[in-house]
Parts: C-alpha cells; sequence; structure tokens
C-alpha cells in the first residue's frame, strides 16, 4: 500500500504503546509520511543534547500519537524527562498557558528553594540548527520576584533558566491590581510589554484570541457590554474568569454586589488554588467575605461565565460529561507508576473544589477509603509500583484512579463508576455501604492479598482479617477513650494478640454505621503501640523494666496505674501488686516463654495516617499527608453540589487543616480534658464523627509477597 505524503512540519509525540521500531512513550517526532492504515513513518528528537538533530524514528501507529505544533514540540524537547513531558500533557489547562506565555508574564515556578514566583522575561532557543530539519529546544529565562511580592534588587546574571515543566502556574493578569507592588513603588498593570517571541515560533492561542476579539467587537456594536456569560450567575455559581492573557481560573462565588469605589456590579470568587496577590476576601479596605489567603479575587460580573469544566446549561438541566475531551487527552498506562506527592507539594496539587474523587450515587465510603489508602500512604506504595496485570481490567482501572490522584489531584465521578461496576457486584454501583465490605472486596479480589492482621486467640491457631473490630462493654471505659486504650481493652478481654507486626491496621471503632456508637467522642492516638499486644514476644514489666511474665486483665482500668494501659508484670512485681487487698481477688495470667534477652525490648508502634468519619450516612477522611505534625487534609467527595438531583454533579472539596495538628501535638490527658464543643470545626468532627483510624508502618511496607493470597 502506497504512502501518501504528511503535511508539511506536522510534529508528534507518542502518547501509548510499548516501545517500537525507535519510538517509546515520551518521544517527539516529525511526519515524514503517513500511510492509509493509519501509521507514521518520521524522525525522532531525542532531547537533551540530541533535541536539535533528527534520526531516523521509524514507524508508529498514529493512534498512539498526541499532535504537536512546532512551538509546544520545541518547549517540550528542553523537558529530559518523557514521563514529565507526559505528566505536562495531562494538564492541558496548564500547559495551554505555558505555550502563551510571553515577555513579563508572572509565574510560578519549581526551584531548589521551594515555589517561587518570578517573571518571565525571555523566550530562549537552546542550541544551534545546522539543517533544516534541526529543531531548537526553548525555555524560559524568569526573574525571581522576593517574598514581599516585589522585584529583588539583585538580579543574578544571568537569569536561571526553566523548562515547561517547571513551570506550576501562570497567575492570570486580573490579580495584579489587587496588591502586587512592583519595584518603581507603583500598584498596577504588569506595563507589559509587546510579545517577543521568537519570529519562527508561531502564537497557538493567536486564532482563539482572534475570534474571541471579534465577538466582543460584534457584542459593542449591538449595544451590548461585552460580557462573557448571559447566564444569571449568583452566591455559590461555579465560573471561571478568563485574563487578558488568555488563560483560565476556576472558583465559586462567595459575594456579589458593588464595591467601594466602583459603579457596577462585581463578583468575589474563592479561586480553586492560591493566586499570588489574590486576598483572604478582602477588596481594598473591606473584607467582604473570608476565605484561605490568595484565594479571593474580584472581577466585574461580566467577566465570570459558568464553569466550562462541566456541560451544564443555564436552566440547570446540562448533564456533566466527565470523559469530554481535553485539549490534550489523559493517557494513564497501566503499567507506570505514580509516585506519593511530596508533603511540599500537596497543598497546590490537592487543596480546593474539584478536588480528591468525585463522588456519585452513595460512593462516599469508597472514595473517602480510596483517597486515604493511595494518595500518599508509603506502607501501601510497594502494591502501586507492582505492574498492574493488565490481563484484569479492574486492576489498570484502579492504576488510573491511583495515578489521576497522584498527578493531577482530581478523579472524575466516570472513573470510579468504571471501577464499580467491575467489583462484580451491582449493590457496589448504587448503594450505601460500608468501608470495611469494601476494603475486605479491595485487598481480597481486586488486590488478591490475604489477609493484612494475623489474630490468635488464646492457645487457638491463627486466624487473618482485613481490618480490626473494637469489641468490648461501655463500663469498661471513660466517657472520651483513646484508640490505645480501646484497642488495648479490646484485645485483653477478648485474649487476642497480633501474631506479627502488621504494616497496616485498620481500626474499627465501636459504632455502626450512623445508627449507635458507643462513645460520644474519642481521642485518636497518632501512635499506636503493640509492643505489649504482640504473641510471643518479649515485654518488659509495667514497673521495673524487667523481663514480664503474668499480665492482668483487671489491673487495664486501675486508677492508681495509669488506666487504660495494659499491665504486664514480672514475677516480683505481680506477687507486690496482687497483695493489695483490692487486687487479691485479680486472676494474672502467665505470658507465653519468650528467649531470653539481655537487651532492652523493643517498642513497636505504628503511626496513624489517615480516619475516616460519618456523621449520618455520608463518609469523609482526615489524611495525614507527611510528617510535620500540621500536614493534615479533610476530603469530602460530596462537600457540595451543582444543579439537581437528575441533571446535576458533586463538587468533591479538599481543606487543608493544620489545626488538627495543633490539638493532637497536646499531650493525651489534655485532649481528654478538652470539650470538643470548643474546639475547632474539623477538630469537633474528627472526634465525634470517627468510625475507622488507619495506622501504617513504615518499616514494613505492605507487598504481595508478603501477605498471597491463593487463586483458583
Amino acid at each position: 500500500m502506497e504512502p501518501r505524503a504528511a503535511v508539511k512540519e506536522k510534529f508528534f509525540i507518542v502518547i501509548r504503546g510499548k516501545s517500537r521500531k525507535g519510538f517509546c512513550r515520551g518521544c517527539i517526532g516529525r511526519v515524514e509520511t503517513e500511510t492509509q492504515r493509519g501509521e507514521l513513518t518520521g524522525l525522532l528528537y531525542c532531547g537533551g543534547s540530541n533535541a536539535l538533530n533528527p534520526k531516523s524514528g521509524g514507524t508508529v501507529r498514529k493512534e498512539d500519537t498526541y499532535s504537536l505544533t512546532r512551538h509546544q514540540a520545541q518547549l517540550l524537547l528542553f523537558v529530559s524527562s518523557m514521563s514529565k513531558r507526559l505528566e505536562l500533557l495531562c494538564n492541558p489547562q496548564l500547559f495551554s498557558a505555558i505555550c502563551e506565555l510571553s515577555q513579563d508574564d508572572l509565574v510560578v515556578v519549581k526551584h531548589k528553594k521551594g515555589h517561587l514566583p518570578g517573571l518571565v522575561k525571555n523566550l530562549m532557543q537552546i542550541g544551534r540548527k545546522e539543517h533544516k530539519d534541526d529543531l531548537h529546544m526553548l525555555g524560559f529565562e524568569v526573574e525571581f520576584v522576593d517574598s514581599d511580592q516585589n522585584l529583588s534588587s539583585k538580579k543574578p546574571p544571568p537569569l536561571p533558566l526553566f523548562s515547561a515543566a517547571d513551570v506550576v502556574q501562570v497567575v492570570p493578569s486580573y490579580s495584579v491590581p489587587l496588591g502586587l507592588h512592583w519595584k518603581d513603588g507603583q500598584s498596577g498593570g504588569l506595563n507589559r510589554k509587546a510579545v517577543t517571541r521568537i519570529n519562527s515560533m508561531p502564537n497557538i492561542g493567536s486564532h482563539a484570541r482572534q475570534t474571541r476579539e471579534n465577538l466582543t467587537e460584534q457584542s459593542t456594536v449591538q449595544g451590548q457590554s461585552p460580557s462573557v456569560s448571559h447566564v444569571p450567575l449568583e452566591v455559590g455559581s461555579l465560573v471561571e474568569v478568563v485574563s487578558n492573557s488568555r488563560v483560565t481560573v476556576y472558583g465559586v462565588i462567595q459575594w456579589l454586589g458593588v464595591p467601594a469605589g466602583r459603579t457596577n456590579e462585581w463578583a468575589g470568587i474563592e479561586l480553586d488554588y492560591d493566586v499570588s496577590g489574590c486576598s483572604d476576601g478582602k477588596y481594598g479596605s473591606q473584607q467582604y467575605f473570608t476565605c484561605k489567603a490568595s484565594r479571593a479575587l474580584f472581577v466585574p460580573v461580566t467577566k465570570c461565565s459558568p464553569d466550562s469544566r462541566f456541560s451544564c446549561s443555564s436552566s440547570g438541566r446540562g448533564t456533566f460529561k466527565p470523559t469530554d475531551t481535553l485539549l490534550v487527552p489523559l493517557y494513564e498506562d497501566p503499567e507506570e507508576y505514580a509516585p506519593p506527592f511530596p508533603e511540599s507539594e500537596a497543598l497546590s496539587l490537592l487543596v480546593g473544589k474539584m478536588k480528591g474523587i468525585q463522588g456519585h450515587i452513595n460512593s462516599c465510603y469508597l472514595d473517602v477509603t480510596l483517597f486515604s489508602l493511595f494518595s500518599s500512604s508509603v506502607t501501601l506504595d510497594n502494591i502501586c509500583q507492582t505492574p498492574a496485570d493488565t490481563e484484569r481490567p479492574i486492576m489498570c482501572t484502579l492504576r488510573e484512579i491511583v495515578n489521576r490522584l497522584r498527578r493531577q489531584g482530581f478523579v472524575p465521578a466516570q472513573s470510579v463508576m468504571n471501577f464499580r461496576q467491575q467489583l462484580g457486584c451491582d449493590t457496589f454501583r448504587t448503594e450505601e455501604k460500608d468501608p470495611e465490605e469494601f476494603i475486605t472486596v479491595l485487598f481480597q479480589k481486586v488486590l488478591r492479598m490475604g489477609p493484612l492482621i494475623k489474630l490468635r486467640s488464646g492457645q487457638d491457631t491463627c486466624q487473618g482479617a482485613y481490618t480490626f473490630q473494637i469489641f468490648l462493654e461501655k463500663g469498661q471505659m471513660g466517657q472520651m477513650p483513646s484508640v490505645q486504650q480501646l484497642l488495648d481493652t479490646s484485645c485483653l478481654s477478648g485474649d487476642l494478640k497480633f501474631e506479627e507486626v502488621p504494616s497496616c491496621l485498620m481500626v474499627q471503632m465501636p459504632r455502626f454505621g450512623n445508627k449507635y456508637k458507643m462513645f460520644s467522642h474519642i481521642i485518636p492516638s497518632t501512635e499506636l503501640d503493640i509492643t505489649d499486644l504482640l504473641y510471643n514476644s518479649p515485654r518488659e514489666c509495667f514497673l521495673c523494666g524487667h523481663l514480664a511474665e503474668f499480665e492482668c486483665l483487671q489491673c487495664l482500668p486501675d486508677r492508681k496505674m495509669q488506666p487504660g494501659r495494659i499491665k504486664p508484670f514480672c514475677s516480683t512485681c505481680n506477687t507486690q501488686v496482687h497483695s493489695h487487698p483490692s487486687r487479691q481477688a485479680h486472676s494474672p495470667r502467665a505470658l507465653p516463654a519468650p528467649a531470653a534477652s539481655e537487651t532492652p525490648v523493643l517498642r513497636h508502634t505504628m503511626q496513624l495516617f489517615a480516619v475516616l468519619c460519618i456523621q449520618t450516612s455520608h463518609y469523609v477522611s482526615f489524611l495525614k499527608y507527611g510528617p510535620d505534625p500540621h500536614s493534615w487534609l479533610f476530603f469530602d467527595c460530596m462537600a457540595d453540589r451543582h444543579g439537581d438531583d437528575q441533571h446535576g454533579y458533586n463538587i468533591p472539596e479538599i481543606r487543608a487543616c493544620p489545626e488538627l495538628g495543633d490539638f493532637l501535638s497536646q499531650p493525651e490527658e489534655a485532649m481528654a480534658r478538652s470539650h470538643p464543643s470548643q474546639t475547632p470545626e474539623l477538630v469537633r468532627r474528627l472526634l465525634c464523627d470517627s468510625y475507622m483510624f488507619l495506622y501504617q508502618n513504615p518499616a514494613t511496607p505492605l507487598s504481595r509477597s508478603n501477605h498471597e493470597e491463593p487463586f483458583n
């Protein structure tokens, strides 16, 4: 079959498929010919030092590529990591804004000192063209803005050079008049210079901008204001704002009115993410609403239009289409590993509306569980690093959810619905369930892993479980017990011991959904000490520290000896303690004799990394995303809703919760004395509504080899 000539200057990037005849994922090429069978033959640009000179690349299927302009190809060539190129393409809004950057645009870039704001000063060609087929790489020279939002007095010669993948945010021009002050001390615009693009680089947004300008002119001629929206907007409406440079930001209207010094109606918008120069709800000298700092944007209402990410009409009867095509198609290779996001990037990636996993039809139990287990937990990361079984579609779907969550911070409802449909039971698609039921199915049927915890009752054989349910009588505990006390008491009351230190321990509180809970408040234990709950493991005497030989269940609530703590004793201390008249009726039990050891007993602890909560019939979660005590997030997959029940969609939201870190940093006795009604809202919600506490042992991450489950 004869090939037909390709269109001149047609570039592409390989987005899927394994290496084939010279091309692999992330490679950039130029089309030489295209066959009628849908195959491209082209030249290969490797990137890095070999970016300029193309090599013979071979053949690749057209469906495995995505078309690029010359400008896009040159920007991506300066990104040396092929996986970083693909990650950038998965953020179409950001990539589009980067492609249209011009001189003096304000950006935020990744730097060894963190995320820093700066001004784009030059679009730099890198390398020399020696042949007509050669390509320059393109990078940005950026001049940093200091922490006071003034231009740094010291200009490092030469200016640092950044690739497109280093740009994490393009700041819309509307934010500038709200308080940015430049070197000359004036407040106002950026004093933008003419666009200084390299002549060979076309402005890929010029056609769209011209179309937009023509529409504005037409509406002005007809006597209408050049509004981008003819849809009535109100407080709570999801909107987008397009800046003069065509950068789009998204948020929810929190205030409508005429601000001081203005004559027309303006909107106060809480943005989805931080934007330098925005406020906390203050405009001028007046506070119009309250939100997180750098999130409040004030613009004329005529600059707002309904959020185009969701196809809802003005009547509210539009249908949300989570599978709508993006500028660049999202491609998640089920065999590719996406690492957990670092602590330093968590807030910029996750905090805001339309973040996390989008809820749909009673999915909250599943959404909060997946979010808590896979977003940042190091314990479960070994499972994610294992290549997905491509012959099992459900594993590929799960990997896609995890990758989207970790890379983009948002998973649409359709992705999760696909996963629910593949679980094999219709009730998972429509009915309310509890997390423990889903956890069992997830680990046993999807991940094909054996029980996460192994329990021994008395001298009986060991039995496995995926979660640990607290069982006890209410009279055994005080009014506000800690998780440590509940676990200790439940194990001793049921004569249970852990056969080994679990990698992941999910402790279910003594409550059943929204119908019954034994305790009105439960104190989170940020660290669980399970040393005294291990079977046949050396333990030290509660009093003298020598090797323990006995333990006593009746001593557990003893107010004279730290009530709620397990009391193992050596032989001497056991005799002395139980010689007291109030303890003579106790029945201490002999412990299995461990191997003699002269070294101090090693304490085995586990770290809290997530809490699932339920108030009425809706689950939410708290996530610990890093070692800093204040690194806590609150996630609600259905925090808000747009439209009606039939044609609307749920709006997930993630909020930073550093106040929880402040509360948990107190001694346990101080937390027990605190009245929940006097604590911040989210802290109170955790204390009152906790359902399941998730702990991990970072020293022994989960792996399938350690928890193999036989399958026929």
